[in-house]
């Protein structure tokens, strides 16, 4: 065995586990070689990193926090406490709206309960103009097209729609594009917005349209009576006439709906407070629908053939003061005022003054017979000529000198006799004129009838003190003051009714909402002269129409005495102020022995034929009395006619 020792063997190490990648080397043991880094030696060992105070930045925010939630509190405060009704009262009113409840408006029908004007249901168009614009429709014209769609409906201007659509107030929430539509076209309105609704890809630039329940007034028999009732204007109130006149009790008191909203729509389950409208009252007139009817064709066809400016009839009961007919001619219709001729609105029969002439004559006539100046059997002379003060006065005709009585001075319409008769009233002319005067004034002459009836006349009646030298002379057979039509009339009615002057009615009462009737008060009642000198009238006008020589002898009805009066009178122009032209007229009532009914005519500016009033107004008296007799199913005369003389033998 060899002193030299085998060799060992070497067993390799174990291997190492790979590091992982990023892990810190193993520091080498003792002894070892330093690893030496790249530029190790060079970078000077850093400072451990110190966070800066927090306490500054915290201040800060908190500081802005505390100016955020003060900003808030303020705004609270003032909303909640310095301006709460303010805000309130915004939020309400931008919340709720309140609508009027228009009131029906009362009827008005004719003594018999015939409708002469009436309400119907209707619809005034509104809109919201906030859902025309383009938050809601998403389109820039809406109110282009939705203005383009209504304006051939409700027949209006495609702009005026556009305006009402988009307002000058950005916030305004309620347009009124039309007031009065009939139902239909509602109907209309409605089935385009369904219409549109429905059409997919299409915008409804009508969605935001409405409807307020509203009614309209119709005159079912057009024109008939039209200057009595008036019309209603676009506001819904009375334009003229009786619409006019008691506006007050035919319209009743609007009520008011008051709702939440959204969106143009009412919300159900808000709530709402309504205070109901209260209707107006019916009026009941004392006219006579047919009777009106036949006065009203009479003089329409009378003007139209004499080619005149106007005409008018009164009709009325001589025992009440009732007006049983107010026709004009021309007139007007209603419905539809856009056809009228401005001068036709009205009623011409209360609103023109004009000169009577010789139905004039039987107030001076029974002046003379009440002071006892003269009896109707009076001989009275006329002459051919008459000079009194600055004027030569003439008959209607060129005669011979007449030898009249009292009552054929009143016959035959003479003027120079009626001036002779007159100047008996006093011991001097003044103290004639002075007489005269007060009887025109008992007879309504200068006074406004007792009607109230918008825009009457109450004719002019000068003092006797101021009557020029001519007026006391023309005074007497109705030249030199003026009067209305139904002023004439009443004259007439005075005498049929024994001299008691009883002032015209128009309206026989109301029926309020309740179904109560109304009376109207009892019209004033004038004693103007006695029954006896009344009676003496009446034979006097009976001659008129009865006697040969009469002027009214056109007038004469079979089997009733008739007492009537012709006239024929200057004219002044409305528009010069002169003379030109012819009134027309023809007055009386029947019959004569109990009378019933006075009927007066009058015509302005006949053209064509002739221009007398028996001419022309005869014939239109005769027409209307005899209907109206037989309407009221007055009987016929049981008296024979008077017979008194008109002339005698010198």
């Amino acid at each position: 065995m060899s002193d030299r020792e085998p060799p060992r063997r070497r067993v390799p190490a174990p291997a190492k586990p790979p590091r992982p990648r990023g892990a810190a080397q193993r520091q080498p043991g003792p002894g070892a070689r330093p690893v030496r880094r790249p530029g190790a030696g060079r970078v000077p060992a850093q400072r451990p990193l110190r966070l800066g105070s927090p306490r500054p930045r915290l201040r800060l925010v908190g500081l802005a926090l505390g100016l955020v939630l003060l900003t808030f509190v303020v705004r609270l405060l003032q909303v909640q406490a310095v301006q709460a009704g303010t805000y309130t009262a915004k939020a309400e009113q931008n919340r709720y709206v309140v609508h009027t409840l228009t009131a029906e408006r009362g009827g008005i029908t004719d003594r018999n309960g015939v409708s002469l004007a009436v309400s119907e249901d209707a619809y005034d168009i509104t809109a919201d103009p906030t859902m025309f614009g383009p938050g809601q429709l998403k389109i820039t014209d809406g109110p282009e097209r939705a203005a383009a769609l209504l304006a051939p409906i409700l027949g209006q201007d495609q702009a005026a729609l556009v305006k009402k659509l988009r307002p000058a107030d950005k916030n305004s929430r309620y347009a009124r594009l039309a007031t009065r539509q009939t139902p239909q076209v509602w109907k209309q309105i409605k089935d385009l917005k369904s219409a549109l609704a429905k059409k997919t890809g299409t915008v409804n630039v009508l969605a935001g349209v409405f409807a307020d329940p509203s009614s309209q007034r119709v005159y079912p028999n057009g024109d008939l009576a039209a200057g009595i009732l008036g019309w209603v204007n676009a506001a819904g109130q009375g334009g003229g006439g009786i619409e006019q006149m008691l506006d007050k009790q035919l319209a009743g008191k609007n009520g008011k709906i008051r709702y939440a909203q959204s969106g143009g729509r009412e919300v159900p389950t808000a709530g709402s407070a309504e205070t109901p409208a209260v209707p107006g009252s019916d009026v009941e007139l004392t006219i006579d629908r047919d009777i009106q009817w036949a006065a009203q064709n009479a003089i329409t066809e009378q003007v139209k053939k004499s080619k005149a400016d106007r005409g008018y009839v009164v009709v009325q009961d001589t025992r009440t003061g009732q007006i049983l007919a107010l026709a004009n001619s021309p007139g007007f219709d209603p419905n539809d005022l856009s056809e009228a001729d401005p001068d036709a609105l009205g009623n011409a029969a209360l609103q023109d003054a004009y000169e009577p002439g010789s139905t004039a004559k039987v107030m001076s006539m029974a002046a003379v017979l009440q002071e006892n100046a003269a009896t109707p059997l009076t001989h009275v002379v006329v002459p051919n000529r008459l000079h009194r003060g600055d004027r030569l006065f003439q008959d209607d005709i060129d005669h011979r000198t007449w030898n009249l009585t009292l009552n054929g001075v009143l016959a035959k319409s003479s003027n120079i006799g009626t001036i002779l008769a007159t100047g008996q009233l006093g011991k001097t002319q003044p103290e004639a004129n002075k007489v005269l005067y007060s009887y025109l004034r008992k007879f309504g002459i200068g006074s406004y009838t007792g009607l109230h009836f918008p825009g009457e006349t109450p004719g002019i009646l000068a003092p006797p003190q101021k009557w020029s030298t001519s007026q006391q002379y023309t005074i007497p057979f109705g030249q030199g003051f003026s009067i209305n039509a139904l002023q004439a009339a009443s004259v007439y009615s005075t005498i049929a009714n024994d001299g008691v002057r009883i002032e015209p009615t128009l309206v026989r009462g109301t029926k309020g909402a309740d179904g109560r009737f109304t009376p109207a008060p009892k019209p004033k009642e004038t004693r103007v002269v006695s029954a006896k000198t009344a009676r003496s009238v009446a034979e006097m006008l009976e001659s008129v129409v009865d006697d040969e020589q009469g002027t009214g002898i056109s007038a004469r009805i079979p089997g009733y005495n008739v007492a009537g009066k012709t006239g024929t009178a200057n004219r002044v122009d409305p528009a010069t102020g002169r003379y030109r032209g012819y009134t027309s007229s023809f007055a009386g009532f029947a019959p004569a022995d109990k009378p019933r009914i006075t009927v007066y005519c009058a015509i302005q500016n006949a053209t064509s034929g002739g221009y007398f009033g028996g001419q022309i107004c005869g014939p239109i008296y005769k027409k209307v009395m005899e209907f109206a007799l037989k309407t009221l199913q007055v009987p016929p005369t049981g008296a024979p006619p008077a017979n008194l003389p008109v002339d005698y033998k010198p």
